[in-house]
């Protein structure tokens, strides 16, 4: 069953968070009012993350919140607001 993670998801490190809980998909919302372009840079960010842990899809972290080391904010660039 996907499960939609929402809520507060202003940054990559706040929907990588959500999919490595596992959330499937995550929702961007009051974020786009403060920053129309926050779902690029969300996106980027993901990419960022994916590429510097040796992942090639963002369904390989979906629900490995065991697997991984606390999420550093090591996606700084990405913040919105």
């Amino acid at each position: 069953m996907p499960i939609i993670g929402q809520g507060g998801i202003t940054s990559a490190n706040d929907a990588l968070e959500f999919l490595i809980a596992g959330a499937t998909t995550v929702g961007v919302g009051t974020a786009l009012f403060y920053d129309p372009l926050v779902c690029k840079k969300i996106n980027a960010g993901i990419a960022d993350y994916l590429a510097r842990h040796g992942f090639s899809r963002v369904t390989d972290i979906i629900g490995t919140s065991s697997a991984h080391p606390p999420l550093e904010a090591a996606i700084t660039s990405t913040k919105a607001c």
